[in-house]
């Protein structure tokens, strides 16, 4: 997987804010900075925390090399100063945050960072660009698996984004509950099973379309999915049979009027034997097209671009700001963007059947505590110490269980409310 070194993809007005710091004396005020979202993106009713599994990682690499070091004096990014303390960082605080799987709402702490301003500050560019994407990945991959009810989905966005980000995004789909991934690299990094089919490309290569499919089952069984509509569905699904017999495994239509397809597709592999062969579709699906899908005959779909661009929401919104310094609250009143200040603790309350109702935000206390509340956040970091991670299996069952919490109106795809209220307590 092609990916810069962490330290490097901290932008320069970070690296500004540390040099003017060091040379004023406050680089090393202790400080509490908080990622969390204004608002969810239009339409969305929820967002799913996801990315701080993969922080941990580029946490502990954070470090600048000599060479990058001798970069940013030689372009004049950094003074002396701030070279030799660049070339001596290491990341020594605490990150506490709202667990992988977890849902957020507008002013949600996801993550709270604690340490020095210089070693907070620096870290801002390299938080914010992970937990954007993924959160922003995970909630459109939620969305659609809520749309394909208990249908599996196969993740097939890799060419449609950046090489590093389809590794990512493989991640936070399954995540969120698709099934499998085409992504070799997410496979072999994350344990996520693999899948795929051929391309139209393969079938042109032959000089007819049962040639093809006779060379795919060949080399890999008749446990495989032939792609039926690089001429006419209909006749690509005979062949199919013809050359693998009734027991092949899945066929896959990519272009078309899907529900018409799929229930022709249906209809003929019965009648030719096929009973038990599913009918996997794919092309440009997103959660409104998998959700139209419902009464349809479809086994299973195939997601790509929509997935990997967050569907319509390329990104989470996210913003991590500084709310105390040394264990003064401080807040920004800028109109539309004000903050509040003080560390904050946030509990999730439910009724006693288990579904959520409200989720309590209290800054520098600790929330009233009733029966059936949860608290949201925990340890990633302390005093510069990885904790160790959780699972990626336990993270995708800690989502499915919080949709399972939220009231049946925040599962819809149309625009709303968030799914419940944020209740914050500002200090007093």
């Amino acid at each position: 997987m092609t990916a810069y070194p962490p330290a490097l993809l901290t932008d320069q007005y970070e690296l500004t804010m540390v040099s003017a710091a060091l040379k004023d004396g406050t680089a090393d005020r202790r400080c509490v900075f908080e990622v969390f979202a204004r608002r969810l993106p239009s339409g969305r009713r929820y967002g799913v925390v996801a990315g701080p599994g993969r922080l941990a990682e580029l946490i502990r690499d954070f470090h600048f090399t000599e060479a990058e070091v001798e970069f940013l004096l030689s372009a004049g990014i950094v003074d002396e100063t701030t070279a030799r303390w660049l070339a001596g960082y290491r990341f020594t605080g605490d990150i506490d945050g709202y667990a992988e799987g977890e849902l957020f709402f507008p002013g949600s702490p996801i993550l709270t960072v604690s340490g020095t301003f210089a070693e907070c500050v620096v870290l801002e560019t390299m938080l914010l660009s992970v937990l954007n994407h993924d959160c922003a990945v995970a909630a459109a991959a939620a969305r659609m698996v809520t749309a394909a009810r208990g249908r599996p989905i196969i993740e097939m966005g890799s060419r449609r984004t950046h090489e590093a980000a389809a590794v990512a995004a493989a991640r936070a789909a399954y995540l969120a509950g698709f099934a499998s991934t085409s992504n070799l690299a997410a496979g072999a990094k994350y344990g996520i099973p693999t899948t795929g089919t051929s391309a139209h490309a393969f079938t042109l290569l032959h000089d007819d379309e049962s040639a093809a499919f006779a060379s795919q089952v060949a080399a890999l069984g008749k446990n495989t999915t032939l792609l039926v509509d690089t001429y006419d569905i209909a006749q690509g699904i005979r062949n199919a049979i013809a050359v693998a017999g009734p027991d092949l495994r899945a066929v896959r239509i990519d272009s078309g009027d899907l529900s018409v397809l799929a229930q022709h597709s249906r209809e003929l592999l019965d009648s030719l034997g096929a009973t038990e062969t599913k009918i996997i579709v794919s092309g440009d699906m997103d959660e409104y097209s998998i959700a139209t899908l419902a009464a349809e005959p479809v086994d299973m779909y195939g997601a790509g671009t929509a997935v990997v661009s967050g569907s319509g929401a390329p990104t989470a919104g996210l913003v991590y700001k500084l709310v105390e310094v040394e264990g003064r609250p401080v807040v920004k009143r800028s109109e539309n963007k004000a903050t509040v200040g003080g560390r904050k603790t946030a509990i999730r309350r439910h009724k006693p059947t288990g579904t959520a109702t409200e989720e309590i935000v209290v800054s520098q206390g600790v929330p009233d505590h009733r029966p059936n509340d949860r608290l949201l956040q925990h340890s990633y970091v302390v005093g510069g110490e990885i904790a160790d991670p959780v699972p990626l299996a336990e993270s995708r069952e800690h989502l499915r269980q919080c949709l399972i919490s939220i009231p049946w109106e925040g599962l819809k795809l149309s625009a709303g409310d968030p799914a419940i209220p944020v209740t914050i307590v500002p200090t007093a």
